[in-house]
Parts: C-alpha cells; sequence; structure tokens
C-alpha cells in the first residue's frame, strides 16, 4: 500500500510548474543566498501557518499520541516565523530586495500526510543551509545562518520522532549538504506561481522523482521510481554526507528501479539519476532528487524497540513534552 507521503509526492510531481525565475548566469553572492534561504523559509512558514488552520489539536494527537504536539508546531510555526522576519530584514539592511511569498500547493489531507511532508521539508532546510555554509562570505551571515541550521535540525528531530511509525531523531553522526539546484528541485514541486517582482534566482528544477513503496527502506531493498517526465537515466546516487555511493540501477524512460547500497546513510537520504556514470553534478543530472528515508538499525526500526518506540521521550512516555 502507498503511504500518504507517497500519494502527496506523486500529485504535486505530476503537477509541478517549469523553474520559476531563473538566470543560470546569474553570480553566487550573499545577497542571492539570502534571498534563497528566504524562499525556503517562506514555504515553510506558509505551509506550517496552513496546517495549524486546517488540522485540529485533536487530530494531530491522533496522529502521533502527543499531547503537546500541537503546542510544539505551534512554536515551530513562531520559529519559521522569525526566520522570515529576520532574513527579510538583513536583505533590507543589505540594499537587496527581499523575495515575497510565492503561491503554494503543499496537498496534505489530513494529520498523517502533513506530517510526511513536514518531516521531508525540515530534512530538506537542514541539508540546504548545510550546503550553501560554503559560499557565504560574510561572517556575520554565516553565523545567523549556522544559528537557523541548528534550530531546522531541531525541528527535524522532533518530527523525526513524531512519524508513524517512530523515525530516529538522530540517525547519523553527519548531516547530508545538498547544493542550490538539488534544493530548489525539491522546493519547485510545492510552488505553484511567484510574484513577477520577486528577484531572479540562479536555480533551475530537474525532473521529480516520486518513489514506491514508501516507508523505511533497508539496503538491499528494491524501489520504484517514477520519473515527471522521460529521462535517458544510466546511473543513480544516493548522496550521503560522506559523497556519492552508487546504487543498482534498470529502467527507462519514466520508470526505473533502484537498489538501496549497503553505504546508504541511516535517515533522510537524496537520491540523484545521471546520464552517465561519472560523479554526479548538475551538470549531468537528469533527474531528482528523490526522497528515501533509510533504516537505523540501532533505532529499532526493523522489529526492535528504539528510542522513539517507548524509551524515553518516546510516544508512549508518559511526561509531557513541550518547549
Amino acid at each position: 500500500m502507498r503511504s500518504a507521503a507517497t500519494l502527496v509526492f506523486a500529485a504535486l510531481a505530476a503537477a509541478a510548474p517549469a523553474p520559476v525565475d531563473i538566470e543560470k548566469r546569474q553570480a553566487i553572492n550573499d545577497g542571492v543566498i539570502l534571498n534563497y534561504a528566504l524562499t525556503l523559509e517562506h514555504l515553510e512558514n506558509n505551509f506550517y501557518k496552513q496546517g495549524l488552520q486546517k488540522i485540529s489539536a485533536e487530530e494531530f494527537y491522533k496522529a502521533t499520541g502527543d499531547k503537546m504536539f500541537y503546542n510544539n508546531l505551534k512554536e515551530i510555526s513562531k520559529d519559521e516565523a522569525t526566520h522570515v522576519s529576520f532574513l527579510t530584514t538583513a536583505l533590507q539592511g543589505a540594499g537587496v530586495t527581499p523575495v515575497q511569498p510565492c503561491t503554494y500547493n503543499f496537498g496534505f489531507k489530513d494529520a498523517t500526510t502533513f506530517l510526511a511532508i513536514a518531516n521531508v521539508l525540515e530534512g530538506v532546510g537542514v541539508s540546504a543551509y548545510l550546503g550553501a555554509a560554503q559560499f557565504i562570505m560574510n561572517k556575520d551571515y554565516l553565523t545567523a545562518a549556522g544559528s537557523i541550521l541548528t534550530v531546522e535540525s531541531r525541528h527535524s528531530a522532533y518530527l523525526r520522532e513524531n512519524q508513524s511509525p517512530a523515525q530516529s531523531p538522530f540517525p547519523a553522526p553527519f548531516d547530508i549538504p545538498l547544493d542550490f539546484n538539488q534544493v530548489y528541485s525539491l522546493a519547485a514541486q510545492f510552488i505553484k506561481s511567484c510574484p513577477s517582482s520577486n528577484p531572479p534566482l540562479p536555480v533551475m528544477a530537474f525532473p521529480a522523482i516520486t518513489v514506491s513503496p514508501a516507508g523505511v527502506a533497508k539496503p538491499g531493498d528494491k524501489l520504484h521510481f517514477t520519473v515527471a517526465k522521460s529521462v535517458d537515466a544510466k546511473a543513480a546516487y544516493f548522496i550521503t554526507s560522506m559523497g556519492p555511493v552508487s546504487a543498482q540501477l534498470s529502467g527507462s524512460g519514466t520508470k526505473y528501479t533502484v537498489v538501496v547500497p549497503s553505504g546508504a546513510q541511516p535517515g533522510q537520504e537524496y537520491v540523484i539519476l545521471t546520464k552517465d556514470s561519472n560523479k554526479p553534478t548538475d551538470d549531468n543530472t537528469v533527474a531528482g532528487p528523490a526522497v528515501v528515508q533509510v533504516a537505523d538499525n540501532a533505532y529499532g526500526q526493523n522489529g526492535g524497540k528504539g528510542y522513539g518506540n517507548g524509551g524515553w521521550g518516546g510516544k508512549d512516555d508518559k511526561k509531557p513534552k513541550g518547549y
């Protein structure tokens, strides 16, 4: 059976718009990076606002078993709104026009689908800030971005633990950086349109990939990829914190099968399809990233008892959790 997350991402991938405001040759500078970050923060800010407006505290409790979840979600939403305000002010102070929020289609139907998307978005947020850090020249901006990154990682940990079944809040010792186009490719699936007045960003979206079966995968599992448009993929790579790991690939056009390699990193992984067997770059990428949740054996995702399955702070813990 396809999970809530798979159904949502399949629908969004099919309806994903062409890249918005692409300027491939625009130089990457601090102003561009801050607007790139603001683009993502606008998306998250709107996502949480919509979720809190459309889904009740009782629905979230039924989905998570956590009586404090709704209040904690409001705190996460406040954090994202603060990030938007901070980045907007920083851009204005630097004499750069800040991007305005776009029109979004998040596709969630209930608390379960909302939680699945939130899990992915927070993981992508961590990877986005981590990947952009090397390009930030101003030390004050770098420190501020690092401060936001650590908060996003805490959001991610909390949301991972409140999935069903629960996922490890800290599945690996290192997080995975993604580049600008890889992050935008994931964000673009939720963007319907943006104001024409927004300054252009040097980003483009690769064709989206939906994955089945959904849920947590482990090395050796076969994953079926559906690409939003026909591509000629020759190789597949799992992007890990230690570098890309090649995966067995078969198929053609819009349908491919990928085998999870033994070197896949536990937690939220990203898979790229490329046109050759060379190390994956934006130049040889033909589709992706696909988002895959890889099992953390130590966490008990293969049947054992883990951190979130009755341990301290887990869903079965009677002690209230709050900020």
